[in-house]
């Protein structure tokens, strides 16, 4: 049997008692298994030795990693909580200051792919706090350990052949290239396979390099965004407001209609004037849970006061309902992230930069 190496040895020992009780001892010849696969996986695709030799040398397994796939949070914030987190006026107040350091950057993402400077400085606030938060994780650790971890093995495979792939044709050292521990990327937040695809030399220097260029990274956002048919003529949302018994489940944005058809049942601008007239296909997002808890608040105040009146308390007033339309550049925001918050987040940040 080959030798184990001094991390991997390290990597074991560290494995806490309940993960070994769950899943039995760290299997070595699966581990080593899987770096044979690899290596030959790597060799037929046409990856070089070198860099093949660089991701196989000094590999660890990474029990934090297996314990945050398999524990991945459910907490679900509010729809106005998510806007306060991810929409601070400090993000903005970095995002202008950005907007200075980059202009001649991002005019030339904006010539190229149009993508305006707002745009492209709101994903990347989003993604990574304009290149703030930087990750940690070794990926070729990450990758390797959520591949013996099997949950997801192929997808994970698929990941480190493209990272070896990007290592090997851009002249990286690939036990420098560091990420999140689902393999994320970069001032974007690129996985590799996404980066394979997507990926430009923004700064002309013959290679791309998403991690430490921020040329790159932008071209290479300006690029996925364009690709994914970005429209700068339109807009992203328009907020509304609904009338307080609107259909609920109309909103989850799957429901497209014209704006005239919205309008007629009852959708207005937050002032109570008209949205445009034009016949542009649209879909509705609001927090429905949130006006769900309101409506119940509402009839619980009913039940309350009826018990205490010496009359029937029909109905307590509800609010209306805030809302928004949703227009194609909406969805393919949702293309890179398929939540509808972070979709009104990216569009809520680029109208607060423009």
């Amino acid at each position: 049997m080959k030798k184990i190496t001094f991390w991997l040895t390290l990597a074991v020992f560290l494995v806490p008692c309940y993960a070994r009780a769950e899943r039995g001892a760290f299997d070595v010849e699966r581990w080593y298994g899987l770096i044979d696969s690899v290596k030959a996986n790597a060799a037929a695709q046409g990856v070089s030795q070198d860099v093949i030799n660089q991701t196989v040398r000094g590999i660890s397994f990474i029990p934090s990693i297996v314990k945050s796939d398999k524990n991945q949070s459910e907490f679900k914030l509010t729809l106005q909580q998510y806007l306060d987190r991810t929409v601070s006026e400090k993000r903005i107040s970095e995002g202008r200051l950005m907007q200075k350091k980059y202009p001649t950057m991002l005019s030339r993402v904006d010539a190229k792919y149009g993508l305006p400077p707002h745009v492209i400085l709101a994903f990347w606030g989003l993604e990574s706090n304009y290149g703030a938060v930087k990750s940690k994780h070794k990926l070729t650790d990450a990758f390797f350990t959520l591949m013996y971890d099997g949950r997801r093995e192929t997808f994970f495979t698929n990941q480190l052949m493209a990272l070896m792939k990007i290592a090997d044709k851009n002249n990286l050292d690939i036990n420098n290239i560091r990420g999140s521990w689902a393999g994320a990327m970069g001032h974007f937040q690129f996985i590799p396979t996404t980066l394979s695809q997507y990926g430009v030399d923004g700064n002309g220097d013959g290679r791309v390099d998403i991690i430490n260029s921020v040329g790159d990274a932008m071209f290479s956002a300006g690029n996925y965004l364009h690709k994914l048919g970005w429209n700068p003529n339109e807009r992203i949302v328009r907020r509304v407001i609904l009338p307080a018994d609107f259909d609920l489940s109309m909103l989850d944005g799957k429901t497209k209609l014209t704006l005239p058809q919205w309008a007629a049942l009852g959708v207005t601008n937050p002032d109570g004037t008209p949205i445009p007239s034009n016949q542009m296909m649209a879909g509705l997002v609001a927090d429905v849970e949130h006006v769900q808890s309101l409506r119940d608040a509402a009839a619980a105040t009913v039940i309350a006061e009826n018990a205490t009146a010496e009359t029937d308390v029909d109905v307590a007033p509800m609010p209306v309902i805030d809302a928004y339309l949703t227009y194609p550049n909406f969805y393919r925001i949702k293309k890179w992230n398929n939540s509808n918050w972070y979709a009104i987040a990216i569009a809520t940040l680029a109208d607060r930069l423009k």
